[in-house]
């Protein structure tokens, strides 16, 4: 087995699950579509598994207006690229699940991120994020959300990134020739850092 390879049960737990055989996978836009059961790694966790957030223009809009923690934007996407949370170890202290590679996520990702990577904090992911966005698709962050992206003064790494995330997930929107609803579901909103350099309580340092 390579390294940092996952190993699968052989008769373990199958849960239902999302086919995402590329980096655009059927969409969760308008909620999970579910498929066959997926056989999961033996660590993961299915009941720490719940489905993505639908995505929708005030979701989006949250995460450039930065209403929303670089995690919550991470786990966006990590759904939709076939990440799953593990389950707890019984550390000391509340922590956030780890996240790991199953057979759905993309082999592109599965073998250069078998933990699912942090695409805001982290400039290699966040590059093969930006790389994974068909050409077609690099303007729908303009296109859909008349962004026309961050003045002088905001032009900081985490929020740039972010962008990134958001043109992504419209990506996958698009690919699955699904419209971006109007409304939709969100969880609470944060104010604002005041430090957007630094982002929210609890955001990974970005390097």
């Amino acid at each position: 087995m390579a390294p940092g390879a996952a190993e699968f049960c052989g008769d373990g737990p199958a849960v239902a699950g999302w086919s995402t055989l590329g980096p655009f996978s059927p969409s969760l836009g308008h909620g999970p579509k579910p498929l066959p059961p997926l056989r999961l790694p033996c660590a993961i966790d299915p009941a720490a598994a719940p489905p993505s957030w639908s995505l929708s223009r005030p979701l989006l809009q949250a995460v450039l207006d930065d209403r929303l923690s670089d995690r919550f934007v991470c786990e966006l996407i990590w759904w939709r690229l076939g990440y799953r949370p593990v389950a707890a170890d019984g550390g000391a202290g509340p922590q956030p699940a780890a996240w790991r590679a199953t057979p759905a996520t993309p082999a592109a990702w599965a073998e250069r991120f078998p933990g699912a990577p942090e695409l805001v904090a982290e400039r290699p992911a966040n590059v093969q994020l930006t790389r994974s966005i068909p050409a077609p698709f690099k303007q729908l962050l303009k296109e859909q959300l008349g962004f026309g992206g961050y003045r002088i003064g905001e032009l900081y790494p985490r929020r740039t990134r972010r962008a990134v995330a958001v043109n992504w997930l419209l990506a996958h929107l698009a690919g699955q020739g699904e419209p971006l609803a109007d409304s939709g579901p969100l969880p609470p909103l944060l104010d604002s850092p005041p430090d957007p350099v630094v982002g929210h309580l609890g955001d990974r340092p970005v390097t």
